[in-house]
């Protein structure tokens, strides 16, 4: 595996430590220990020699603890280095939710962010929060729906900005296809009333400025109608008529590739990579959570990676939650988590593959 050397190193978050984000951590680094060096957990000691545990039954691979983050580089391939960034946790079941795992999962969240926006760390890994158990947390972790809140709201505080003045979007991306997000975590009426021209055009230039970075030249981008056939020529709806068509337009004036509106139920398909059918599209941006992350989840959550664009950081996360059903018995499936360490990497080192 041909991997760009880190020269800083790469932090991931344990998630919530009463799901499977600490087994498929430490499953990560025993199938893929190149993959992962010069990584290092934020989080708990004791959490991480529990999960390497539920991993390697007979002979678990080391869990070492360091004292800075920079010492992760020097940590050889298959001990795994944890940076105690939390009080030390006491022992909280698997599979349950706990407001004290909650406060946990965001603290290290909280420390990682922090790290990363003072340049300390590349990039963010984070597995997956329980949103009851971080709601159950109580303040300040209770104010957020997710990670993508909480980041936002910690890099304009960095930043000395408002919310508004640091947008961001989601990214789901897998081998097959990618799809970013005008809205993320709010209800659906919420979701129709945020497709706005400036909202729409915001997320054409997020997109074009992330997607240049990761494939290294213009990404050709489709755009999902919010109605049926895409209104049909306003007989379902005028929102592509009166939004997303004039926002498209200015996209297209500043020099963006943009198509569409496309009908949402086929869009997917023709930005879909096939074996041996190169793809129309680089990216669908569609207009609400569900209609952009059921096609992408659809076609394999365990390979989909969440990356958090429009961030002066990178982020990347496994594309599932925190599976609390099977947390604990050690057949957790590392793939996302896997996919998303790759995708971190590549990233921080600008490679562009063309792989995601």
């Amino acid at each position: 595996m041909n991997l760009h050397e880190l020269t800083r190193p790469i932090a991931i978050t344990p998630g919530d430590p009463c799901g499977i984000g600490p087994e498929i951590i430490a499953r990560a680094w025993s199938a893929t220990p190149e993959l992962t060096r010069g990584c290092f957990v934020a989080g708990d000691v004791a959490l991480m020699r529990r999960a390497m545990a539920l991993v390697e039954r007979s002979v678990p691979y080391p869990v070492c603890e360091i004292e800075t983050a920079a010492q992760a580089l020097q940590v050889p391939a298959r001990c795994l280095p944890v940076l105690q960034v939390v009080p030390v946790a006491p022992e909280i079941p698997w599979g349950q939710v706990d407001g004290r795992a909650g406060q946990l999962a965001g603290e290290a969240v909280l420390w990682a962010t922090r790290a990363a926006l003072r340049g300390e760390v590349a990039a963010l890994v984070t597995a997956p929060l329980h949103k009851e158990a971080l709601h159950a947390a109580g303040a300040p972790y209770d104010q957020y729906p997710g990670h993508t809140e909480l980041l936002q709201a910690e890099a304009a505080r960095h930043a000395g900005v408002s919310l508004a003045q640091m947008p961001v979007r989601m990214m789901l991306a897998n081998d097959e296809l990618r799809t970013v997000l005008v809205s993320i975590h709010v209800s659906l009426r919420e979701a129709l009333e945020a497709i706005t021209v400036e909202r729409v055009l915001e997320t054409l230039r997020i997109s074009h400025t992330a997607l240049t970075a990761l494939l290294g030249r213009k990404p050709r981008m489709a755009v999902a109608g919010v109605n049926p056939h895409a209104g049909e020529g306003g007989i379902f709806g005028r929102e592509e008529i009166e939004v997303v068509q004039p926002a498209m337009l200015l996209a297209c004036q500043e020099g963006m590739d943009v198509h569409g509106p496309f009908a949402p139920d086929t869009v997917f398909m023709r930005a879909r990579q096939k074996p041996g059918i190169q793809r129309e599209f680089d990216v669908v941006v569609a207009m609400y959570h569900d209609q952009g992350l059921i096609p992408v989840k659809y076609l394999g959550v365990e390979q989909g990676v969440n990356v958090t664009l429009g961030l002066p950081l990178i982020r990347t996360s496994p594309d599932h939650g925190t599976a609390m059903d099977l947390a604990g018995q050690g057949v957790a499936d590392a793939s996302s988590m896997v996919q998303a360490i790759r995708m971190a990497r590549q990233l921080v080192s600008g490679a562009s593959t063309g792989s995601v």
